[in-house]
């Protein structure tokens, strides 16, 4: 029977929109079927309301630890980008695969299942394990459910790589990520006598002048880090809304930030930095008008940073396998679920195809080349847990 190949799996799973707003299950389900007729018995974690779901995968002997190739499942909008052919359809040209996904980071899961037939038919020494994830672009939010699952097994995988695109170069390490909302309430009032109100857009607005001074400070003073680009944290406002009409003072405002720290900086301190200001600067003379004003916060998403050692056998075995040439591991801005396996003890770095200059952007694409490499990859790692 002949097996779908790399580039019949990419253009299946790209049409699937997966948008982290949507459900993922109908992939998902696809993916266990095929696992099922290799003779895999793939595993399903799901969400709250059963909407979306996490695949895990053996292949070889349950009872010893071997590695993780672990993937997400979800991608991010195509809401008004400027795409220049279908992005739910596979487009080919001058070397490259345009299609929402193929990035990040439906082609490195394509490989995995394409060669998944090899590796079943194999007589593994040490297993391999798909970890295939939802909703990991607004968070990691739904690999936090596989890895508890993982996490209370007698026999815990001995290393993880996770095929975000880093044109298959290894990473050891990469920021970590605290994302908040900040809720202000105000008094509403006619904008002819706005000494009666409070307004709540000049006052987020201070919060968000706040975080840039912070961001200011971090970037003059560090801490730093060398490697990450940039080499420190990072601070970033990215939403905010308010307000109904001009002649109205607004009541409500919220704003979107996030933290994207490196080792040695504190993401909750910095925002208790915040937080006391908001509290204890802006919210008095708020009240001072009226007590029912109020500044509220809500945390959106966080996940580690990662921290592996070069020299630790998963980054070795990476290294070897073609993760980097001679260049050796690298650190990344962006962040994975790699560290949320490494809090459980699974030692992981990062390895995939693509750019991730080219994720999140209209006509996304990844490279012939980058692709025919992590299949090189991916046959590496086979052979490794056969010898």
């Amino acid at each position: 029977m002949k097996h779908p190949d790399t580039h019949d799996w990419i253009k299946r799973l790209v049409r699937y929109d997966t948008t982290s707003r949507n459900s993922n299950l109908d992939l998902i389900q696809c993916i266990a079927d095929y696992l099922d007729r290799l003779g895999l018995r793939p595993e399903l974690t799901y969400n709250d309301e059963r909407t979306k779901a996490n695949l895990f995968a053996t292949i070889g002997d349950a009872g010893a630890p071997g590695i993780v190739l672990s993937g997400h499942t979800d991608v991010v909008p195509v809401d008004g980008q400027d795409w220049h052919s279908d992005p739910w359809q596979v487009a080919a040209r001058d070397g490259k695969i345009f299609g929402r996904g193929v990035c990040d980071m439906k082609s490195f899961v394509a490989v995995c299942l394409a060669q998944a037939p090899d590796m079943a038919a194999r007589k593994l020494k040490q297993p391999l394990h798909f970890a295939f994830s939802y909703d990991e672009e607004i968070g990691c939010v739904g690999v936090r459910g596989l890895i508890a699952e993982l996490a209370a097994r007698e026999v815990k995988p001995a290393g993880c790589i996770v095929g975000e695109p880093t044109s298959m170069r290894t990473v050891s390490g990469h920021k970590g990520k605290l994302s908040q909302r900040c809720r202000v309430r105000g008094l509403a009032c006619h904008s002819g006598t706005p000494h009666l109100g409070a307004n709540a857009v000049e006052a987020a607005a201070e919060g968000v002048a706040f975080l840039k001074r912070m961001a200011r400070r971090l970037r003059d003073q560090g801490p730093r880090h060398a490697g990450y680009e940039p080499p420190h944290t990072t601070v970033h406002t990215g939403v905010i809304n308010g307000g109904v009409t001009l002649n109205i003072v607004p009541e409500e405002c919220f704003f979107d930030f996030e933290f994207r720290y490196v080792p040695g900086a504190g993401a909750q301190d910095l925002f208790a930095e915040l937080r006391a200001f908001m509290e204890g600067e802006v919210l008095p003379e708020m009240r001072a008008v009226h007590p029912g004003c109020a500044v509220t916060f809500e945390e959106l998403s966080q996940f580690p940073g990662l921290h592996t050692d070069d020299g630790h056998a998963i980054a070795r075995l990476s290294m070897q396998l073609g993760g980097g040439g001679d260049a050796g591991p690298g650190k990344v801005s962006f962040g994975t679920e790699a560290g949320l396996f490494s809090e459980i003890g699974i030692p992981s770095v990062v390895c995939g195809p693509g750019s991730i200059n080219q994720a999140h952007k209209p006509d996304e694409f990844i490279t012939l080349e980058q692709i025919a490499q992590c299949e090189k990859f991916i046959a590496g790692i086979t052979n490794t847990a056969t010898r």
